[in-house]
């Protein structure tokens, strides 16, 4: 049969070693492609952004993509077969770690070439992107007293133009932890990491009384420190006389709050003070190809600007830590990785599992295969810098450059964590569509795909399915770039013009509830 030419640009090789096209569009089965070994033609029906064979793979055989063995066949697999979970497995990874293969001094602009955006400078020297006021509950006891508080402040933006809102940051934890242990020290960094963050112009913390974390406690070991060296303000429902007493006391607290919130000024300021969070949530076949790269890619020119990004989801890039550690500064920098993926490998086992259970069935619908595959992808996002350091979870980001922070795949989880590290701007890509905010943070959500794109606009800001159709990397990632800079400076997310964020507060909670 003679290729049909209009085929011919419907897959991608992404790299010579690969044994796998991805199909750019769904093809049906008896569609011809063209590759380089000569024309194969489809044995089955393959969904848009799906993997075809042009190289038969035995059972046992290793499966390439982006140059690296995302699995085995598990089956004999022919060109022209559509290689998903019914032919590919995992199978055994015995990884050779090189560290700080590939680890170069990072360039930095000349004076000239130095970016700004309009941010909020705060007292400790960060800058701000956005201009909140925070009640945060140190228990979910207080959780719906702290709402009841934020409730009488919804129209503050109508009084005080210059304060983007009162928000109430409410979880499921706070007691029942073990009293020092991981759960417990966990909730107590981020809290403080909100309660201290540059888009946090004041907050008020709000306690039952009786709870594991006690307020009290929470200020003095995490140092926590407002408006000339006092702490921030603590309602106590037990000590105020009930709930109408706690919602009195605590929207007073935030009354008095409000005029130094609402004299907040921006003002220009290098784009070095901005901490850019990473993730990705709803991943597909193209999130490795198209918005992750060009993530990647204005990562590195923000590091190269003196800014920060952080990398996290750690049992999303297993299978691509090797490409990490290369790139660390140091070898303890990379050691530092690897514990943490041994930390992982033994969690899982606790609980009878392993990394195979990711990636999500929307992840697997979407043409992603093994965590092996996910994790290749996942990592473009952090682009070719240097990784200069890796902390665990919640702890404050404070080198600049690539940092990876220590986290769990889930999305509000993830991102949770990096906030309460210091991210003051986050860009969030998805295929599949997540219409993910995190408030008092603004989240930039890039389409891997302009099916996407399209079909959700109004939560999608941008669109870099458009490399699919000849846009490069490079071209998209300045608009990313640009976006970034822009949101900083107060243009809004689509996620905030639909009020969206502050339901995805959501502290990591690992270990026993007694």
């Amino acid at each position: 049969m003679t290729p049909d030419p209009a085929r011919r640009a419907s897959t991608l090789r992404l790299h010579p070693n690969d044994d796998v096209l991805i199909a750019k569009e769904a093809l049906p089965a008896g569609t011809v492609v063209e590759t380089e070994p000569g024309p194969v033609r489809l044995t089955q029906d393959v969904g848009a952004g799906h993997k075809i064979a042009f190289r038969a793979r035995a059972p046992g055989e290793p499966v390439h993509r982006y140059g690296q063995v995302i699995g085995v066949a598990s089956a004999p697999i022919a060109p022209g077969d559509h290689v998903h979970t019914h032919n590919l497995e995992r199978g055994e990874r015995r990884q050779d770690y090189q560290l700080g293969l590939e680890a170069p001094p990072f360039p930095r602009p000349p004076p000239g070439e130095v970016r700004t955006f309009q941010g909020y400078l705060r007292p400790d020297g960060r800058v701000g992107t956005r201009n909140y006021i925070a009640i945060i509950s140190t228990v979910n006891c207080s959780a719906s007293v702290s709402r009841l508080v934020k409730d009488r402040f919804r129209d503050v933006s109508r009084d005080h133009p210059g304060i983007d809102g009162v928000i109430a940051l409410t979880h499921r934890g706070g007691c029942g932890h073990v009293v020092d242990g991981d759960d417990h020290l966990r909730l107590e960094r981020v809290l403080a990491g909100y309660a201290s963050h540059p888009n946090v112009a004041g907050c008020a913390l709000l306690g039952l009384g009786c709870e594991v974390v006690q307020p009290a406690r929470l200020l003095e070991r995490q140092r926590l420190a407002g408006e000339g060296g006092r702490p921030p303000p603590v309602v106590v429902i037990q000590d105020a006389g009930g709930v109408r007493r706690a919602v009195e006391a605590a929207s007073a607290e935030v009354e008095r709050l409000l005029p130094r919130a609402a004299a907040a000024r921006r003002t220009p300021q290098p784009i070095s003070h901005l901490v850019l969070g990473t993730n990705c949530g709803g991943s597909d076949g193209y999130s490795g190809i198209t918005a992750n790269p060009a993530l990647g890619f204005a990562v590195d020119e923000l590091i190269r600007q003196g800014g920060t990004a952080v990398l996290g989801e750690t049992p999303e890039i297993y299978g691509a830590e090797q490409l990490l550690v290369r790139r660390a500064v140091t070898a303890a920098v990379a050691q530092k990785l690897l514990d943490r993926i041994d930390w992982w490998r033994g969690y899982l086992r606790s609980y009878h599992a392993d990394v195979d259970h990711n990636p999500s069935p929307g992840n697997i619908a979407g043409g992603i295969t093994t965590v092996l595959e996910k994790a290749l992808g996942g990592v473009a996002k952090g682009g070719t810098s240097p990784l200069v350091d890796v902390v665990r979870y919640a702890e404050p980001v404070a080198a600049p450059g690539l940092v990876f922070m220590d986290t769990p795949g889930f999305d509000p989880v993830s991102v949770t964590g990096i906030v309460a590290g210091g991210a003051n701007l986050l860009a969030f890509t998805t295929g599949r569509g997540s219409v993910f905010g995190c408030k008092p943070v603004p989240s930039l959500k890039l389409a891997s795909n302009s099916d996407v794109y399209r079909r959700m606009e109004e939560d999608m800001d941008l669109d870099c399915g458009v490399i699919l159709n000849g846009v490069s990397i490079e071209e998209t990632g300045r608009r990313i770039l640009e976006a970034l800079i822009a949101v900083a400076s107060g243009e809004r997310t689509k996620s905030e013009l639909l009020g969206i964020g502050e339901e995805e507060f959501d502290p990591w909670l690992s270990g026993p509830t007694l």
